[in-house]
C-alpha cells in the first residue's frame, strides 16, 4: 500500500510539472521582492515583537516605496503584474537558500499598496512553509489588505505549538494596535489548522479565517501510509515523494495531457524539448530542496499533531471561517471534510473548487479576493458595512458575470426604453441620471429573471452600478437545511446588493448610489397563477421620505417578458396541498431569515417555495423606465404621512403604466418571437441590435 502511494505520487508529479524557461532572480533581486518583519521571529525558546523604532522604519520605507509605484487601477488585467508557478519556484529556491534561523514574517512588496485602513492579512503556509503560497494574489490582496506571510526555513524544528504561540504574539500585538480592526488568517492545509488553533485560544480577538483545504483531515490522508516506508528510504530515493508540491496545479493526468498538446501544437525543436527537460529537472531539484527527507518526516509528523490538536479544540473557535475545498485534492479529503466543519463550527460557509488540486492559490482562474467579495467576507471594522466595505467590481470580474449571464440575454434579446427630461422615449438607457443618487422602483418578474440582463447592461452602456436591495437569505442562512448554499449568491454580492433594511437603505442614499428597489419582493418574483405583471405593494409607503431626505430621482419601471419564456403550472396555493411539498415548504421557510419581521398582511414574511414551471420558446425581455420623478427640494413637504403616500401611489401608479405601455406596444414588434430574431442577425451579424416595435 506505502509502495504504491510513493509511486503515484512521484509518477504524477513528474508529469505535472510545467515547462517554462528557468531564470532564477539574484539575491538582490529577492530583497527588493519581499521585506522581512524585524524582530518578528520566534524558535521554540525566544519570541519577539516589531518595536516602535523598528515600526517607524518600516513606515519611512513603505511611504518610499509607495511614492514610486505606479497605481494600476485592475491589476489582475496588467500582465506585468500577474505571477506564475513559475515565479514560486524560482523565488522559493532563492528564499530557501538565502533565509536559515528561525520562523519570521514577511511581506511581499508587490502586495504594499494598501490604505491606512486596510486590515491585517496573516498567511499560514502549508507543508512547504516557504511562505509564498499566495504569490499569484500579492498585488490583488495587497490593494485591500496589509499582507504578512509566514516563512519557516528549512531546517526549522519549531513545534506545532511553539508555531501556534509565535502566530499568536504577532496577533495580539497587532490587535493591540489596531483594536477596531480585524486580524484576517489565510491558512493553506498545515496552516489552516494553525489558524483554527489560534482561533481557538483568542476568541476575544476579532478574527476573520480563510482556510484551504484544512489538514485537520490528515487522518484520511494518501499521505499516511507512506510515513513508515518514507522513514526506510534512503535520501535519494525521498526525491519522488517530495515532488509531491507539484500536484499543486491540479488533476495530474489533464495536466500532463495539456503540456502534449500545447507542444504538438507548436511543434517544438530539439533544442527546445531540452530546455523543458531541463526545467522539469530544475523544478524537481527544487521541491528536494523545499522538502529533503529529514523535513518531509518532520512535517509529515507535524501534520499529525497539527490535525490532532485542531480537532479537539473546535468547539472554541467562534471566528467567522470561509473555508475552501478542492474536488481535486490529491492529498486530502478536503470537499467531504469542508462539510464536516460546516456542520461542526458555528459561523461556517464553503465555497467548492471542484476541478481543483490541493495548492488551490497557486493554481490558473484561482482570485482570492474576488472569492472573499464574493462571500461578503471583507471588512475594515468590527462589523460588516454594506456599503462602505464594498469594492466595486473590477472589469475582470464583471466579465465573468456577463458571460455567467450570456445565455438569458441572447434568448431574451432585450429592450431597454429610457424617458428624456422632455418626456421622449428613447431606445437605450440615455434617460438614465449619470449622478446619484436615483432609485429605480418596478415590478419583479418571475423569480427575478428581470435583474440577469438589466444589471450587465447598465454597466456596459452607462457605467452605472445598480446596488439592489434584496431579500436577506442571499446573505445568511439561521439554520443549515433545505435552502441552496449561500455560495449561490456570491455574484449578487460581489455586484454590490445588499440586505434590505432601513439602515442599508440610508447609507446607499447617502452615498448617491443608484439602487435598485422591488417593493413587492418575494410575493411578486414568486406569484401565483393568474398574478402575472400584477403589483403585490405594502399599504404603506417604504421609500418615499427616505427619497426625498437625500433629493434622490425616483425612476418607475416595468419589465414584462415572463410570460413568454415560461408558465406556472403549480403555484403555492397547489403545493402546500401536498404532504411532501408542504413539508418543505416549512423547513425553507424556517431556515430563511424574515425579510420584513414586523411586517403584517400579505407581504409579511413570505413562504419561500418554489414554483414549478413549464418552458416555453422564449420570447422577449422589455424594459421601460419612466420619467424621473423629482424629490429634491420636497424634503420637508414630504415629510407629511399624507403627502409621502399620494407620491407613493403616484410611483406605483407609474409602474402600472410601464407595464400596460410594453404589453401593448410588444403586439407590434415583428421580433418577439426567437426565429425573427436569428433569422435577422444571420443575416446581419449575431452581436447586432435586433430592431424592436416603432416608439
Amino acid at each position: 500500500m506505502a509502495a504504491t502511494v510513493v509511486s503515484s505520487i512521484f509518477s504524477a508529479a513528474f508529469s505535472q510539472l510545467s515547462h517554462p524557461d528557468i531564470k532564477l532572480p539574484s539575491e538582490k533581486q529577492l530583497k527588493r521582492n519581499l521585506i522581512f518583519k524585524r524582530g518578528a521571529v520566534a524558535s521554540e525558546r525566544t519570541t519577539s515583537t516589531t518595536t516602535s523604532f523598528q515600526r517607524v522604519v518600516e513606515n519611512k520605507s513603505r511611504r518610499a516605496e509607495a511614492a514610486q509605484r505606479v497605481e494600476v487601477e485592475d491589476p489582475e488585467e496588467c500582465e506585468g503584474y500577474e505571477k506564475s508557478l513559475k515565479d514560486y519556484f524560482d523565488e522559493t529556491r532563492d528564499m530557501i537558500r538565502s533565509a536559515d534561523g528561525p520562523p519570521r514574517w514577511f511581506s511581499p512588496l508587490e502586495s504594499r499598496s494598501h490604505t491606512p485602513d486596510s486590515p491585517l492579512l496573516m498567511y499560514l503556509p502549508g507543508m512547504d512553509g516557504v511562505g509564498l503560497g499566495l504569490i499569484r494574489q500579492h498585488h490583488r490582496l495587497g490593494k485591500i489588505f496589509d499582507v504578512w506571510c509566514l516563512h519557516i526555513p528549512v531546517k526549522d524544528r519549531t513545534s506545532f505549538t511553539g508555531l501556534v504561540k509565535l502566530i499568536e504574539t504577532s496577533v495580539r500585538s497587532e490587535n493591540k494596535r489596531s483594536p477596531n480592526r480585524p486580524i484576517y488568517i489565510v491558512g493553506e492545509s498545515l496552516g489552516a489548522c494553525l489558524a483554527l488553533a489560534v482561533a481557538a485560544r483568542n476568541p476575544d480577538i476579532d478574527l476573520v479565517l480563510i482556510l484551504a483545504n484544512p489538514a485537520t483531515s490528515f487522518s484520511k490522508s494518501a499521505l499516511q501510509p507512506a510515513i513508515p516506508l518514507l522513514e526506510l528510504l534512503p535520501g535519494e530515493l525521498t526525491l519522488g515523494l517530495s515532488s509531491m508540491l507539484s500536484l499543486m496545479t491540479g488533476d495530474p493526468l489533464k495536466m500532463a495531457m495539456d503540456n502534449v498538446i500545447k507542444g504538438l501544437s507548436q511543434q517544438p525543436t530539439l533544442d527546445k524539448l531540452s530546455q523543458d527537460i531541463v526545467a522539469v529537472s530544475t523544478h524537481i531539484l527544487v521541491l528536494a530542496d523545499i522538502l529533503p527527507k529529514e523535513t518531509l518526516l518532520w512535517k509529515l509528523e507535524l501534520l499529525k499533531s497539527a490535525a490532532a490538536y485542531a480537532n479537539a479544540r473546535l468547539q472554541a473557535v467562534e471566528a467567522p471561517i470561509l473555508i475552501l475545498c478542492s474536488g481535486k485534492d490529491q492529498f486530502l479529503p478536503s470537499q467531504e471534510e469542508g462539510q464536516r466543519l460546516r456542520h461542526t463550527l458555528p459561523k461556517c460557509q464553503t465555497r467548492r473548487f471542484n476541478d481543483n488540486g490541493h495548492f488551490l492559490f497557486l493554481e490558473d482562474g484561482i482570485d482570492l479576493v474576488t472569492i472573499i467579495k464574493g462571500a461578503s467576507f471583507y471588512r475594515r471594522r468590527k462589523s460588516l458595512d454594506y456599503v462602505s466595505d464594498f469594492i466595486p467590481p473590477t472589469t475582470t470580474e464583471f466579465n465573468k458575470l456577463k458571460e455567467g449571464s450570456r445565455w438569458l440575454t441572447v434568448v431574451t434579446s432585450p429592450v431597454m426604453l429610457t424617458t428624456l427630461e422632455d418626456g421622449k422615449i428613447v431606445r437605450g438607457l440615455a434617460g438614465i441620471p449619470s449622478e446619484g443618487p436615483v432609485l429605480f422602483v418596478g415590478y419583479h418578474m418571475l423569480l427575478g429573471l428581470d435583474v440577469i440582463p438589466m444589471i450587465p447592461h447598465f454597466f456596459m452602456e452607462r457605467n452605472i452600478l445598480l446596488r439592489g436591495i434584496a431579500h436577506p437569505m442571499l446573505f445568511y442562512k439561521s439554520i443549515e437545511g433545505k435552502l441552496p448554499d449561500l455560495e449561490n449568491y456570491d455574484v449578487v454580492r460581489l455586484m454590490g446588493a445588499v440586505p434590505v433594511s432601513a439602515t442599508n437603505f440610508f447609507k446607499l442614499m447617502s452615498s448617491k448610489s443608484h439602487v435598485l428597489l422591488y417593493p413587492g419582493g418575494a410575493r411578486e418574483a414568486v406569484h401565483r397563477k393568474g398574478e402575472e405583471y400584477k403589483l403585490f405593494w405594502p399599504e404603506e409607503s417604504e421609500f418615499v421620505r427616505m427619497a426625498a431626505r437625500f433629493g434622490a430621482k425616483i425612476i418607475p419601471f416595468g419589465t414584462i417578458g415572463e410570460d413568454d419564456l415560461a408558465q406556472v403550472v403549480f403555484d403555492y396555493n397547489d403545493l402546500i396541498k401536498i404532504p411532501y411539498f408542504r413539508s418543505q415548504i416549512e423547513e425553507m421557510t424556517d431556515e430563511a431569515v424574515k425579510a420584513r419581521p414586523h411586517a403584517t398582511g400579505e407581504l409579511a414574511n413570505q413562504p419561500v417555495h418554489m414554483p414549478i414551471l413549464l418552458p416555453k420558446v422564449p420570447g422577449r425581455f422589455y424594459y421601460y423606465f419612466g420619467k424621473p420623478i423629482e424629490t429634491q427640494g420636497r424634503k420637508q413637504e414630504l415629510k407629511d404621512r399624507k403627502k409621502a403616500h399620494e407620491l407613493y401611489l403616484e410611483v406605483k401608479s407609474e409602474v402600472e403604466k410601464c407595464l400596460a405601455y410594453l404589453k401593448e406596444k410588444r403586439e407590434k414588434d415583428p421580433y418577439r418571437g426567437i426565429v425573427p430574431r436569428l433569422l435577422y442577425q444571420a443575416s446581419h451579424s449575431f452581436t447586432s441590435e435586433v430592431p424592436t416595435f416603432e416608439i
